[in-house]
C-alpha cells in the first residue's frame, strides 16, 4: 500500500515534469560484453505499478479471511506475492529479455494458482492456461532472436526509427501474437473462463487486473512500430472477441465465468481502441477497469463464500436483503462496467466509443462496438436480476451474514477508489484535450444502447412463465461455449496426434514389433525342444557338432 501511494506520486511528478528515468544496473562485465539490467520509469509504468500494488494489497488483505480455512494459506500468499513481483518486472522493462523473465514468471505462477485446488477440473484448466500462454512465450522468444539484428534488445530505442523495416514489422507481428495469447483474444480465448477454477482472490488479482492486461500493456509499449495492416488485423480480432464474449456471458450461469467473460469483453475493447491509435485511451480504460473488476470479483467471492461455495446464479436471488453492503458494491461495479453516466467506467468507455465515432472507419466496426456495449449492459443486468432481486432460491439451511470484517474492509478500501478514479484520472492522464464533435443522435447513442441492453437483458432473463428459458436450447450451447472455442482449442488441437499415438501403440508397439521383436523370439526359443536338447551338455552332442563342423570344412574345400 505504501509503495502504491509512492509510485502514484512519482507518476504524477514525472507527468508534470515530462520526465523519464532509465536506470541501468550493471550485473557483470566480461571482456567487452556487459550484462546490463535496464529499468524504465516513466509516468505510465509507475502509474500501472501503483495500481497493481494497490489492488494486490487489498486482495491479500481480503484473502487473509477468504482463505482462512486453508492449511497452506502462507504458501498461497507467497504465490500471489511472486506473481506481483513478476508483474513488476514486466512493467518496468524496456528490454525484451527482461520482459520475457517477467512474462514467463506470470505464466508459471498463474499455472500454480489455477491448480491450487487440486482436482481434475483444475488440472485441465491449468494445463489449458499454461499451454495457451506457451504460444505467446515462443512468439516472444522468436522476436528476441530477430532483435539480434539490431545489436541490442532495448526495443524502446528502435520502435519509431525502424518502423518501416522488415525485421521490425516481423517482430511487431510476433509481439501481437504474444499479447493475443496473454490477453486471451480469439483464437486463444478459451483459457480465461477455464482459469476461473482458481480461488476467487486469484481471479480478482490475476484474471482481471494484472495477468490479462499484461498483453495490452506490451502493445501499448510497442504500438509506435505497428503498420496499418497489423492494426487492422488486430482491430478485427479484438472486436470479434468483444462481441463473442459479450454474447457468451448472456447465456452463462456460472457467476465467476460471467465476470470472466466480461473481462474478456473489456480486453477486446482496449485492444480495439489501441488498434485505432488511441493508446492512451486503452491505458486509461485498463486502469479503471482493473479497479472495478477486481472489486466485482471480490463481491462475487463473498457471495460464493456465503452460499457454501455455490456459483450457480439460478440458486441466488434476493441477496440484497441478506448481504446489503456486498450487493451495493456489486451494483456500483456493475454500473461502472456498463458505462452508466458519471460512474468511473463511463469516463473511459464513453470516451473510447466517441473517439471511435470521430474516426472514419467502416460500418462493421461502428455497429459491433455499439452492439457490444448493449450486450455488456444486458449481461450485467441479467446478473443483477438473478442475484439481487426476486425470491431466494437456495437451500433452507443457510447462513447469510456479513460478519466477515476483513473481507468487507478489503472491499471498502477498493470502493472508495472505484467511485472517484474515473473522473480523477480523466483529468490527470490526458495532457491534450480530445476534441469530440458529434450530432446529438450519435452523442446519445451510447446511453441509448446501454438502456436498450438493460431492457433486453432484464426481459430475456425473466422466467416467471416457464423454466424452459431462452438459455436452455441448442443456440445457447453454441454461444455459452464461446463459439465452440474450448472444444477447438483442446480436442481440435490434440485429438489427431493422440489418435495416431493410439494406433501406433496398438499396431506397432504392441503389435508387429511385439511379434518380430525380442519378446516373441525369446519365447519361441524357450519353447523349442531342439534348443533345450542342445543345452543338456551331452558329450555325444559335442562330438556330433564337431563332426558337422568337419564336414562343413570339407565341403568348402
Amino acid at each position: 500500500m505504501f509503495f502504491s501511494v509512492s509510485f502514484l506520486l512519482l507518476s504524477i511528478n514525472l507527468m508534470i515534469k515530462d520526465y523519464c528515468y532509465v536506470i541501468e544496473y550493471n550485473f557483470i562485465i566480461l571482456n567487452s560484453v556487459s550484462f546490463v539490467y535496464i529499468i524504465l520509469m516513466d509516468w505510465m509504468s509507475s502509474m500501472f505499478m501503483s495500481f497493481v500494488l494497490f489492488i494486490s494489497s487489498m486482495v491479500i488483505y481480503y484473502s487473509e479471511e477468504y482463505m482462512s480455512g486453508d492449511l497452506n494459506k502462507d504458501r498461497f500468499i507467497l504465490l500471489v506475492v511472486m506473481f506481483v513481483i513478476s508483474m513488476m518486472m514486466m512493467i518496468i522493462s524496456p528490454n525484451l529479455v527482461s520482459i520475457l523473465l517477467g512474462w514467463d514468471g506470470l505464466g508459471l505462477v498463474s499455472y500454480c494458482l489455477v491448480i491450487y485446488y487440486q482436482n481434475i477440473k483444475s488440472f485441465n484448466a491449468g494445463m489449458l492456461t499454461a499451454l495457451s500462454n506457451r504460444v505467446g512465450d515462443v512468439a516472444l522468444l522468436m522476436s528476441i532472436a530477430w532483435m539480434l539484428n539490431y545489436g541490442s534488445w532495448n526495443f524502446i530505442f528502435y520502435l519509431e526509427i525502424m518502423k518501416d523495416d522488415f525485421i521490425m514489422s516481423l517482430i511487431s507481428y510476433l509481439v501481437v501474437l504474444a499479447a493475443m495469447t496473454k490477453s486471451a483474444q480469439i483464437p486463444f480465448s478459451s483459457w480465461l473462463p477455464a482459469a476461473m477454477a482458481a480461488p476467487t482472490p486469484v481471479s480478482s488479482l490475476v484474471h482481471s487486473s494484472t495477468l490479462v492486461t499484461a498483453g495490452v500493456y506490451l502493445l501499448i509499449r510497442f504500438n509506435f512500430a505497428f503498420s496499418s495492416a497489423l492494426m487492422n488485423l488486430l482491430l478485427f480480432i479484438s472486436s470479434m472477441t468483444m462481441f463473442m464474449s459479450g454474447l457468451g456471458a448472456n447465456f452463462e450461469f456460472d457467476l465467476k465465468k460471467i465476470i470472466a467473460l466480461s473481462t474478456l469483453s473489456q480486453l477486446g475493447l482496449m485492444m480495439s481502441i489501441l488498434a485505432m491509435g488511441g493508446y492512451k485511451l486503452a491505458f486509461f480504460h485498463l486502469l479503471i477497469h482493473a479497479l472495478f473488476k477486481a472489486l466485482l470479483f471480490m463481491c462475487a467471492g463473498n457471495i460464493i463464500h456465503s452460499l457454501s461455495n455455490c456459483q450457480d446464479i439460478r440458486y441466488m436471488g434476493g441477496l440484497v436483503n441478506h448481504l446489503p453492503l456486498t450487493c451495493t458494491y456489486f451494483n456500483i461495479c456493475n454500473w461502472s462496467l456498463c458505462g452508466i453516466p458519471f460512474m468511473s467506467g463511463f469516463y473511459s468507455k464513453d470516451l473510447i466509443v466517441e473517439f471511435m465515432s470521430m474516426n472514419i472507419l467502416n460500418m462493421y466496426i461502428y455497429i459491433i462496438f455499439y452492439i457490444s456495449i448493449g450486450l455488456t449492459a444486458a449481461y450485467s443486468f441479467r446478473l443483477t436480476y438473478y442475484t439481487m432481486t426476486g425470491d431466494f432460491n437456495f437451500t433452507s439451511l443457510n447462513l447469510l451474514m456479513e460478519n466477515s470484517k476483513i473481507m468487507l474492509m478489503g472491499m471498502s478500501g477498493l470502493i472508495s477508489v472505484v467511485v472517484i478514479s474515473g473522473s480523477v484520472f480523466n483529468w490527470l492522464i490526458f495532457d491534450n484535450i480530445i476534441f469530440i464533435c458529434l450530432p446529438l443522435i450519435m452523442k446519445i447513442l451510447t446511453v441509448l444502447m446501454i438502456l436498450l441492453g438493460v431492457f433486453i437483458g432484464y426481459e430475456l432473463s425473466k422466467f416467471n412463465l416457464m423454466y424452459n428459458l431462452l438459455s436452455n436450447n441448442l443456440y445457447s450451447l453454441f454461444f455459452s461455449s464461446m463459439w465452440n472455442m474450448p472444444y477447438l482449442s483442446t480436442l481440435g488441437v490434440n485429438y489427431v496426434p493422440i489418435k495416431f499415438g493410439e494406433i501406433y501403440v496398438k499396431c506397432f508397439d504392441q503389435g508387429w514389433l511385439e511379434y518380430y521383436g525380442g519378446q516373441n523370439i525369446s519365447s519361441s526359443i524357450k519353447n523349442s525342444t531342439m534348443i533345450q536338447f542342445l543345452s543338456l551338455n551331452h558329450l555325444k552332442i559335442y562330438l556330433l557338432l564337431l563332426l558337422i563342423w568337419m564336414l562343413f570344412l570339407l565341403i568348402q574345400v
